[in-house]
């Protein structure tokens, strides 16, 4: 899958004044809404739309400042305003109830659209939650270095200006379980979707979610501990940043949950063996918790 074909896939919706690439495939009655990762897209899910399409209908968006989606340079990144476009990017589309699944970065958005949702501001009915491989509990998270530079806001303007293909296709590389089974055409493909329109110029920028991570870390995680939604948690046990202990405590303090472990696999496990991510996935939201 090329960028351009992914492209023609989507569609631009104007939210808040900003273009959002959104893409909704399938046509059956329930609906699953998909929040992506940093710093890549929604492109991570391109390989398990034909078997999720064939229960569900699937809408995904990159987020404001990601992939395909506008990249302002005078805009503050904030997790909650990134969940302020997606309830207003789903509200437009018509959204009335639907799952949930959220990976990396977007866990963060989820959390805060559920921290609402616990307060009575629905907007939709949440089906449920499904957690991937995101490091809510920032406490335990294991930063890449590139990470800890991009945070660094003397820096990091300078590293992202320069920052390379290359480097960028071995920090993917290094999250995976098994090396050999990165792609590189489609880690190509990922690189061009972030330096697009200011990508570079901006990622300094979205890499702050990490600190409004312990900022409302009370707010996030204590919505995860009140909710009365139904949650899974689908972990990969390789991740060497969103390490398994965060799935085992995610496990041990929300109320409604069932954890499914994936063996030998990295950060990314819907890139690294789609199939298998992709039929765990299925499982989980036919079985009732």
């Amino acid at each position: 899958m090329t960028t351009q074909e992914w492209k023609a896939k989507g569609e631009y919706h104007s939210i808040y004044g900003h273009q959002v690439f959104t893409v909704s495939e399938g046509t059956a009655d329930q609906t699953l809404l998909i929040l992506h990762g940093y710093p890549t897209s929604s492109f991570d899910f391109w390989k398990t739309l034909p078997p999720l399409t064939k229960k569900y209908r699937v809408i995904l968006h990159d987020h404001l400042g990601f992939g395909l989606s506008d990249k302002p340079l005078n805009y503050s990144y904030s997790l909650i305003e990134q969940a302020d476009i997606a309830l207003a990017l789903w509200q437009k589309m018509g959204i009335k109830k639907a799952h949930l699944l959220a990976h990396d970065y977007g866990t963060s958005v989820a959390t805060e659209i559920l921290a609402r949702f616990n307060r009575g501001q629905h907007t939709f009915e949440l089906q449920s939650l499904t957690l991937c491989n995101g490091s809510m509990h920032i406490e335990l998270a294991k930063l890449r270095p590139i990470q800890k530079v991009l945070l660094n806001k003397t820096l990091a303007p300078i590293v992202s200006k320069f920052a390379r293909q290359q480097l960028f296709i071995r920090n993917m590389k290094n999250i995976w379980y098994d090396k050999s089974k990165a792609d590189i055409a489609e880690l190509k493909e990922m690189w061009q979707q972030m330096i697009c329109k200011n990508g570079r110029a901006v990622l300094p920028q979205l890499t702050q979610y990490i600190n409004e991570r312990h900022k409302y870390w009370h707010r996030w995680i204590g919505a995860l501990q009140q909710t009365e939604t139904p949650v899974n948690i689908l972990w990969a046990t390789e991740d060497p940043v969103a390490v398994v202990e965060m799935a085992h405590t995610l496990h041990s303090e929300i109320p409604n949950n069932k954890l499914q472990l994936l063996e030998k696999l990295g950060h990314y496990p819907m890139v690294e063996d789609a199939d298998r991510w992709t039929n765990s996935l299925l499982k989980m939201l036919e079985q009732k918790v």
